[in-house]
């Protein structure tokens, strides 16, 4: 979502925000609803637990290494060499038109410059080569060069709210919020190769692939929905409604588990996921977070999830296979919004969207190592390098 609006509705929906909290804390029984069997694990046996069957892949896409894990090649410190060339820095661009760049060394703030008019995310390229600036107001995306920090000349992209890239690396997504469209580009001249309009999806926003890459699940935020595309053939398979659809701050951010069998949804009205299965056929599951439920990321090892509840001033702690959540780190007087663990597992970054600060927590208990005061706006931080084969793009998502 824009900045401005964003503000806005964030101004308009706090006011409502204790009482859909006290609903909530209402509404749920003692035994949570990820602990079911709808949702859950399937409950443990003397046998020996079944091998997971090769993933028939999409045709170009990188071979799923393990099935039991499609993150398997993202754990601490696996770079691949285009990934241990980047010089480690974290990029935070802000809604007022600039990149700052903070050494992760010291927390301190090395470099700065212009990248548009309203910068959204900072994407690392699917081959990792080079990192984008992403200006959905000015319509243009801006290089980096990861072994330097230098910004070059600027690209011009219709509407790139955010950025992501097809698995076998044919193509890079504009998604573009503002047209409900899907914009597909060659991610190496930048020409337009087509477009997919999505009218039913509002507030078009973030997105992730089921574990065989055939298939692209994108949030639409302000429908209160998921749009679920054929990836070869770039054509809408289906519209799956939550149970309830908010329009307000809807579906956020998206994760596949680590083992592709379900679907974390943030849901920021809803404060909490939802949870779909991992062909992205229905929803089967809703677990409550914190309000503003809005980033989604798994720790190095891929055991825990972190999700960031950005009007809930927290991180809420989660399993990455069951989704029953293990614990709550509050950050006073925050908004925790997007980011990424570094490359050995110890930190997550996460920028404070309303706050012009970023938040740098130990994953190791949560405790909260740094509070960097930034510009206004503060949005799609990027932790680079990454570890991981390819990346599909938003803030350093890789597998």
């Amino acid at each position: 979502m824009r900045q401005g609006d964003a503000v806005r509705r964030f101004r308009a929906g706090i006011a409502g925000a204790g009482a859909v909290l006290a609903l909530l804390a209402g509404c749920w029984p003692a035994t949570p609803p990820w602990a079911t069997s709808t949702i859950g694990p399937p409950p443990a046996t003397s046998a020996s637990p079944p091998v997971p069957a090769a993933v028939d892949g999409l045709p170009g896409m990188p071979p799923v290494t393990d099935p039991g894990n499609v993150y398997a090649a993202t754990g601490a410190g696996m770079l691949s060499p285009a990934a241990q060339a980047a010089r480690p820095m974290v990029y935070v661009p802000h809604n007022s038109g600039e990149v700052w760049e903070i050494d992760p060394a010291t927390f301190a703030v090395v470099a700065r410059f212009p990248a548009g008019r309203e910068v959204q995310h900072v994407v690392p390229s699917w081959d990792m080569r080079t990192l984008y600036a992403t200006d959905d107001v000015g319509n243009t995306i801006t290089p980096i060069d990861p072994r330097t920090g230098a910004p070059g000349r600027r690209i011009p992209v219709d509407d790139p709210y955010n950025m992501y890239f097809t698995p076998d690396g044919a193509a890079a997504i504009s998604v573009a919020e503002d047209r409900r469209s899907l914009v597909f580009y060659d991610p190496h001249t930048w020409a337009e190769q087509g477009r997919l309009p999505l009218p039913g999806c509002a507030g078009v926003d973030h997105m992730d692939y089921t574990a065989d890459g055939r298939a692209a699940v994108l949030t639409c935020e302000f429908a209160g929905r998921v749009a679920v595309v054929d990836v070869a053939s770039r054509s809408l398979l289906r519209m799956i409604d939550m149970p309830v659809r908010n329009t307000h701050m809807g579906p956020q951010d998206i994760k596949l588990s680590p083992d592709g069998s379900r679907f974390y949804v943030a849901d920021s009205d809803e404060g909490g996921l939802w949870v779909l299965d991992g062909a992205a056929t229905r929803v089967i599951g809703e677990i409550p977070t914190g309000m503003g439920a809005h980033g989604i990321y798994l720790s190095r090892d891929d055991v825990r999830m972190f999700v960031s509840d950005r009007m809930g001033h927290a991180v809420s702690v989660l399993d990455a296979r069951t989704g029953a959540v293990v614990t709550t780190w509050p950050i006073p007087a925050s908004s925790p919004d997007m980011g990424g663990v570094t490359a050995d597992g110890s930190e997550l970054w996460l920028s404070g969207r309303y706050n012009g600060e970023v938040y740098v927590l130990s994953t190791a208990d949560g405790h909260l190592m740094a509070r960097i005061p930034v510009a206004r706006g503060p949005h799609g931080l990027c932790v680079w390098p990454q570890p991981g084969r390819w990346s599909l793009g938003h803030t350093g998502i890789t597998r």
